[in-house]
């Protein structure tokens, strides 16, 4: 009796480890699942391996067949052994990059005026109006036509209220993505004795960035590493035409714990070429001839890192701070490979004691300053953790390639 009481707990106990491992094997898939995204690009000819996750393999790769560039399927697996996601593979040759760290000026023209703030009105009356508002008009809406015309200024929107006579103007506006037609009624003002429509509007921004790599061959750049906003209503700039200009670094505010710091600087005149996009990962042009030339005469050429290929550990970055381009030594102390978020891939830490002592560690400016690991671009600095300023968040360098890619 009791050697089957004793056969009957070993038999309990068993079941209940081989749950608690089924369930802790099930855990682990879930997690590894949630880390990885579902689609990866590799070098043409190489295997797909992650740098930061060694027990994961990949296995069961279907070649699509016929398919410019090269794609296929496989299955990753923990140990070899435990399915955790099906993903799609792209090979492809990956670019030799010139490496960045310069400050450049950026001069953006909005496609459009957009909309910084509502504003009210006294009518002859003494009654306060807000034509904006009524026309169902909302801070950071970018309005493009006027009556039928394209706008390109402050100026353009003010001729075309003040010579309505105070007839509606029908307007052509973007929210979100999504265009739409309304009508606005100027009101006469009391006291600038004007059509007005009530609302405040900017047609151009300007800042500073770091540039993040080159293209020797085409002369196209990226820069910054995150979009660049309205300082208003924080909405993405859209850009109708947009210039990269030389700055002269003037001085550093030194960041400190609680309070950012910054690059000051001024344009110094002269152009580097085009700016033609403005996205989630940064910004993107194409420089002039002389420029190109000048920018890579010196630079050193790195192959783009994929982002299995980024692990934790010593790094560095390149930046300029006091008129020239250095090197300065960093570590990346997590990636997040799934992508989740546009321009916060992976967490860096300034570790160099020149760039601590000059500016705190990662300043507003240093955005878009490569990362190398590896003899690899693997990254750009994206933002500052303003509570510890020597650490910050980088983007992947491949979703911002991708831009000169298209």
């Amino acid at each position: 009796m009791n050697k089957n009481r004793k056969s009957w707990k070993i038999r309990k106990i068993s079941a209940a480890a081989l749950v608690a491992l089924l369930g802790g094997i099930f855990s682990a898939s879930g997690y590894y699942s949630a880390k990885l995204p579902e689609k990866f690009v590799t070098e043409t000819g190489c295997s797909l391996e992650i740098a930061g996750y060694p027990e994961i393999t990949c296995g069961n790769v279907i070649k699509s067949e016929n398919s410019v560039p090269s794609q296929s399927h496989a299955v990753l697996s923990l140990f070899g052994a435990i399915p955790v996601k099906s993903v799609e593979i792209t090979e492809k040759n990956s670019p030799v990059l010139a490496v960045g760290g310069n400050q450049f000026g950026i001069k953006l023209l909005m496609d459009g005026v957009m909309v910084t703030d509502l504003a009210e009105i006294t009518d002859k009356n003494g009654d306060l109006k807000s034509p904006a508002k009524d026309a169902g008009i909302e801070k950071g809406d970018i309005i493009i036509l006027a009556d039928g015309n394209s706008l390109l200024s402050n100026a353009g929107l003010h001729d075309t209220v003040n010579k309505s006579g105070g007839q509606e103007v029908r307007l052509k506006i973007s929210r979100d993505g999504r265009e739409f037609t309304t009508t606005l009624k100027p009101v006469l003002s009391a006291e600038n004795n004007s059509w007005e429509c009530g609302m405040w509007v900017r047609d151009s921004i300007a800042g500073i960035g770091t540039m993040t790599f080159i293209n020797p061959e085409t002369g196209q750049f990226a820069g910054l590493g995150h979009p660049i906003c309205d300082s208003d209503t924080g909405e993405i700039v859209p850009i109708q035409s947009g210039e990269a200009v030389p700055i002269r670094i003037t001085g550093v505010k030194k960041g400190v714990s609680g309070s950012a710091g910054e690059l000051r600087g001024q344009f110094s005149g002269g152009s580097y070429g085009s700016l033609d996009i403005n996205s989630d990962s940064g910004v993107f042009g194409t420089l002039d001839k002389k420029s190109c030339e000048k920018l890579c005469e010196n630079a050193e050429i790195f192959r783009l890192g994929h982002r299995q290929e980024i692990k934790e550990g010593e790094a560095y970055i390149y930046t300029c701070v006091s008129g020239q381009t250095e090197k300065y030594s960093a570590e990346i102390e997590s990636v997040d490979y799934s992508g989740s978020e546009p321009s916060k891939n992976m967490v860096i830490k300034i570790t160099d004691k020149r760039l601590i002592d000059q500016t705190g560690g990662i300043v507003q400016g240093m955005s878009g300053s490569p990362i190398i690991q590896n003899d690899m671009i693997v990254g750009a600095v994206t933002h500052v953790f303003v509570s510890a300023p020597t650490r910050g968040y980088g983007i992947f360098a491949e979703n911002m390639v991708k831009y000169l890619d298209g």
